[in-house]
């Protein structure tokens, strides 16, 4: 076994309240890790302020520097568009993806079934709304691909229904203030809109402001993306009627437990499924009272 303190960096596309909660899971982790070695396993938890190609590689650059013992990346690009991932495969350094597909056998992935998640969501909505009606659906950062897999297959579901139409909802690039300005234009140019999707945690959080400003609450019909604790409580609130969610803690605690697996020179799966839970009004207050203990 490898002997000396661990220190393991997470990279999520940006700060935000879900890599927060990816960071929760990862320090459990650690901690359990730690108490079993009898050495100290650190989380070294560096977010880009912004999403981007360019910010994000450039904190990948600067931690990879520091040598550390592995490095869990949410990438906002496709890995063979990020040199700097390949160029740290290459230097030996365990690196692995979280809240992202494999690219390809020899990188190990943590998350869920992306295009399962978004089906879920739209399959939903498409029952709430009676299959009729316009739809918008919010992209999240465009070239991430996780956000990428889920938009395709909410449009591919919404495209089997020609009742359905469907509207440009925007894209948030990550962030809930822009997801906010973008639904309200949206909502202002459509006021026949019969329902909502989006494709990460910071559109909900967003459409939800935005139809709650709007006096559309239970006018149009949201279903949301992921299940930080303002999605629950807009669930809770009834301006959301529900959402699919990854489980951000599991990613956490599933990317430290691989790398130090990885350090260890033990050979890793390639993708770990963390699984999707989905948030509806008869749920919700069991998934607030987990947060809530997280807290």
């Amino acid at each position: 076994m490898k002997k000396g303190n661990l220190r393991f960096v997470i990279i999520p596309k940006c700060a935000h309240p879900w890599a927060e909660e990816v960071h929760k899971g990862a320090l459990a982790q650690a901690s359990l890790l730690s108490e079993q070695l009898g050495i100290a396993v650190v989380v070294d938890y560096q977010a880009p302020s912004v999403a981007g190609v360019q910010e994000q590689s450039s904190v990948l650059d600067r931690a990879a520097a520091s040598q550390p013992d592995g490095i869990a990346i949410d990438p906002v690009e496709a890995v063979d568009k990020m040199p700097s991932i390949q160029k740290i495969r290459h230097r030996g350094v365990p690196i692995i993806l979280f809240d992202s597909p494999s690219p390809a056998p020899g990188m190990t992935s943590v998350g869920n079934d992306f295009a399962q998640q978004g089906t879920i969501a739209a399959e939903r909505l498409v029952v709430l709304i009676n299959g009729g009606g316009k739809v918008a659906v919010m992209r999240g950062f465009p070239s991430a691909p996780n956000h990428k897999e889920r938009y395709e297959a909410q449009v591919a579901v919404l495209k089997r229904h020609t009742g359905i139409s469907i509207v440009d909802g925007g894209s948030d690039n990550d962030d809930i203030e822009t997801a906010e300005r973008q639904a309200a234009a949206v909502l202002g140019a459509n006021p026949d809109l019969r329902g909502y999707l989006c494709c990460d945690a910071a559109g909900p959080i967003g459409i939800a402001a935005a139809v709650r400003k709007a006096g559309k609450a239970g006018i149009v019909t949201v279903v949301g993306m992921d299940s930080i604790r303002p999605i629950l409580e807009a669930v809770k609130e009834g301006i959301l009627e529900s959402s699919a969610a990854t489980i951000p803690t599991m990613q956490g605690s599933m990317s430290i437990l691989m790398l130090w697996q990885a350090s260890l020179g033990v050979q890793i799966p390639q993708r770990i499924d963390t699984g999707i839970d989905l948030i509806t009004p008869g749920n919700v207050d069991s998934f607030l009272a987990a947060a809530r203990v997280l807290d």
